[in-house]
């Protein structure tokens, strides 16, 4: 299944298998720490709804560390 990854696109399955959901894709990337964030299609996607919240072929995820600054 691919999807556009950080603007790249990325054959999802091959990161996490059946486990189309955003936390199995953080997780596999090693992204899972504080600081970070990821929106679906251009919309912040909540931590606590990284594990109900699935994606599919076609889908935007982007994956970013929030940087705090004034």
């Amino acid at each position: 299944m691919n999807i556009i990854l950080n603007q790249q696109p990325t054959d999802a399955a091959e990161l996490v298998g059946d486990d189309h959901h955003i936390a199995a894709l953080v997780a596999a990337l090693k992204q899972d720490r504080p600081g970070v964030a990821v929106a679906k299609n251009d919309a912040i996607v909540s931590r606590s709804d990284w594990s109900t919240t699935s994606f599919a072929a076609g889908d935007r995820i982007d994956i970013f560390s929030v940087i705090a600054g004034g």
